[in-house]
């Protein structure tokens, strides 16, 4: 049954020591943790208010407001504005979980597919830190796009998008990523995979092109990779190429025969490497020689720690590069807006097919971004993200020196993620086998290879994007035997 809060005292189940010497606020956290672990407070539940619990418990509203702060972004509860307070619906188990990470480690709980364990920490790759969008600014600028569109605005419009949006995008490119930038030349799309779509099939109809390229280790393989497969689907010929501590293998790609590559030169997903200086020209040069294409995803470059952003290849050669960009990690994947650059002779051949295949993005939401963008709230929002994301980086390469000094860790100029280099035993699987079982998400290098490779070293991907700092630490002292 579950515990009515108002007509139960909150000592029943916060028990404060306060000659223990731990702060009050950290056993607060404890306790309120445990008690949703183990089920004593059930998911839905309405927990009292800050000043409530602050006056029952003889603490300051500050401690209590900054513990449900805490417990709200590991995922242990929910909020919403003008409403209670309420416990996360998140699986429920023993407090303590296998592998030694105590209760106390203030670690997020994400949840995985029916049959499996609830993992303390996740080091899942490629998403950004859901918690942290950024919904009271998305909220006013929805409301705001709301305001300013006109009645013809609401009508089907021009499939390539805003025409708002795709002149402040242009903007933007040209200030942050000094790219070539023309609003004529952008589609606005639904993310990157439909705008890597979109780019693919207005190459093969209109410039021939039958073969392309992907990085290897990249996106994966067929069978583990949707956008690999939408290439085999449109009857492309999908060719790997292999990646270097330079990138991209550029005398690999000549020699394949295919005439457009998809690339992450500024961090390369996912081994983190940033294609060199002399690998751009030589890529440009292929391409141009060839008659060739090159599209570059442009996926996490706003998040770059140790020196100034690298500009976008597309500033090299705009006539064969397609600049392919998203919100998502920026933002959140759910926003679902994303962006093509193309070249100006290609541009209306990807508006041809963006308007065949769906008349066009949500307008309102379009207008938002652009809103968000040119209130300054866009840029306001990164400068937080990358203070975030690189107190999360500090911790992982704290804890690897702490627990793991042997394990090498490379591919940390930009994004939220790096590369764990493993011992030639027990292998990428055996370790990522054994970390699930102590309640620990590792995801190994094997995904991304285009396919299996048994002489290719153990290496992990670890991404810390959406798993929290306080995680991190104890998260690796669990699994460090396996590690070393």
């Amino acid at each position: 049954m579950a515990i009515e809060w108002s007509g139960l005292s909150p000592e029943l189940l916060v028990r404060l020591d306060r000659s223990s010497g731990q702060p009050l606020r950290a056993q607060l956290e404890t306790c309120l943790r445990d008690a949703i672990r183990s089920g004593r407070l059930r998911g839905g539940e309405r927990l009292p208010s800050s000043r409530e619990l602050a006056r029952e418990l003889g603490l300051s509203r500050g401690i209590v407001q900054e513990c449900f702060g805490q417990l709200l972004a590991e995922g242990y509860l929910t909020s919403r504005t003008g409403s209670a307070t309420r416990v996360a619906e998140i699986a429920e188990g023993p407090a303590a979980r296998p592998g030694g990470v105590p209760p106390e480690a203030g670690s997020r709980l994400a949840v995985v597919p029916a049959g499996g364990p609830s993992l303390i920490a996740d080091f899942a790759y490629g998403l950004p830190d859901l918690s942290s969008f950024p919904r009271g600014d998305w909220g006013w600028a929805v409301r705001e796009a709301c305001v300013a569109v006109t009645s013809a605005d609401l009508g089907y419009g021009d499939p390539r998008g805003s025409a708002v949006l795709r002149e402040v995008l242009a903007g933007y490119l040209r200030r942050v990523r000094a790219a070539a930038a023309d609003p004529g030349r952008m589609i606005i799309s639904t993310g990157f995979a439909q705008g890597l779509n979109l780019v693919l099939r207005a190459l093969a109809s209109e410039a021939g092109v039958g073969a392309v390229a992907f990085e290897d280790p990249g996106y994966g393989s067929a069978e583990t990779d949707e956008t690999v497969r939408a290439a085999i689907a449109m009857g492309l010929r999908v060719v790997p190429v292999p990646v270097d501590d330079d990138g991209l293998v550029v005398g690999a790609l000549a020699a394949s025969g295919a005439r457009a590559v998809v690339v992450t030169p500024a961090h390369q997903a996912p081994t983190g490497v940033v294609l060199s200086a002399e690998r751009r020209h030589a890529l440009a040069d292929w391409a141009r020689r060839g008659d060739g294409f090159v599209i570059e995803d442009d996926y996490d470059s706003e998040f770059r720690y140790d020196k100034e952003p690298v500009g976008v290849l597309q500033g090299l050669a705009p006539d064969r590069v397609f600049l392919v960009g998203t919100a998502s990690k920026a933002l959140a994947p759910a926003v679902r807006l994303g962006w093509v650059l193309a070249p100006a002779g290609l541009a209306d051949a990807v508006a041809a097919e963006k308007e065949m295949s769906d008349r066009g993005s949500c307008t309102l939401d379009q207008v938002a971004l652009a809103t968000l963008l040119t209130s300054g709230r866009y840029d306001r929002h990164l400068r937080r993200m990358r203070a975030v994301y690189a107190a999360r980086r500090r911790a992982l390469v704290a804890a690897f020196a702490r627990h793991a000094p042997g394990v090498p860790l490379t591919g940390l100029a930009a994004g939220f993620h790096a590369v764990a280099h493993l011992p030639a035993e027990p292998g990428e699987a055996a370790v990522i086998a054994a970390a699930r079982d102590r309640g620990i998400g590792l995801h190994g290098m094997a995904e991304y290879r285009s396919a299996p490779d048994p002489t290719a070293p153990p290496q992990l991907v670890m991404g810390f994007g959406n798993t929290g700092e306080r995680a991190i630490e104890p998260a690796i002292a669990a699994i460090a035997d396996l590690l070393r």
